[in-house]
């Protein structure tokens, strides 16, 4: 929805070598994935009890959001994309891997909040992407079966994820090369936004 994975990164990034971590900003793109305690945990095993783990991932999230919200803004094409979907009565649900907190940071500062209430976030499931759990749970709450839902993923771990749920994908290309998705037998389409996505309404 939104291209903030580079802030995500970089506040990550700035946390791990405060704590004293030596990854590379490349290193830790490939690190940004799943629950912030999870990351942590990979990153520094053994280090952080849960609830430290938790905390610092609370702080990182709180930086995100003052360093990214100047810049905070829909993906090209995704407003008019949501207003022919509302149009058309098409069924949409949040997925992520982020945190309750960040997904309505997204929702209240955004057209999206208009057209988008239900979702799932970390708080919400007990395993993260790539297991199926989020996308399982938005087919549920959406009333549909895995095997009708679209999913838009711009993480290869979110694609995986949809893999898992039995859902076909779109991949926004962001962070990520399209090579880092050519495993992934799911994947319908490449863009770059969501310009001219009618077609596949």
């Amino acid at each position: 929805m939104v291209n903030d994975m580079p802030y995500h990164i970089q506040a990550w990034h700035n946390q791990i070598i405060a704590l004293g971590g030596n990854l590379t900003l490349e290193e830790m793109k490939h690190q940004c994935y799943g629950k912030n305690d999870e990351l942590l945990e990979r990153v520094f095993p053994g280090r952080f009890s849960l609830e430290e783990r938790i905390e610092i991932g609370n702080e990182k999230e709180a930086l995100y959001r003052i360093e990214f919200k100047p810049y905070l803004k829909l993906i090209s094409g995704l407003e008019h994309f949501l207003q022919i979907t509302s149009e058309k009565n098409i069924k949409m649900a949040i997925g992520s891997a982020a945190i309750t907190e960040n997904i309505e940071f997204v929702l209240n500062n955004t057209i999206a909040g208009d057209y988008i209430s239900t979702i799932v976030s970390a708080n919400d499931v007990s395993h993260s992407k790539p297991h199926p759990e989020t996308f399982l749970k938005c087919a549920a709450l959406l009333n549909s079966i895995p095997e009708a839902c679209l999913v838009f993923e711009d993480t290869p771990k979110g694609v995986e994820c949809a893999l898992n749920a039995g859902m076909k994908a779109i991949v926004i290309l962001g962070e990520h090369e399209q090579a880092e998705f050519e495993a992934f037998g799911n994947v319908i389409h490449y863009a770059k936004d969501y310009i001219n996505f009618t077609a596949f309404l």
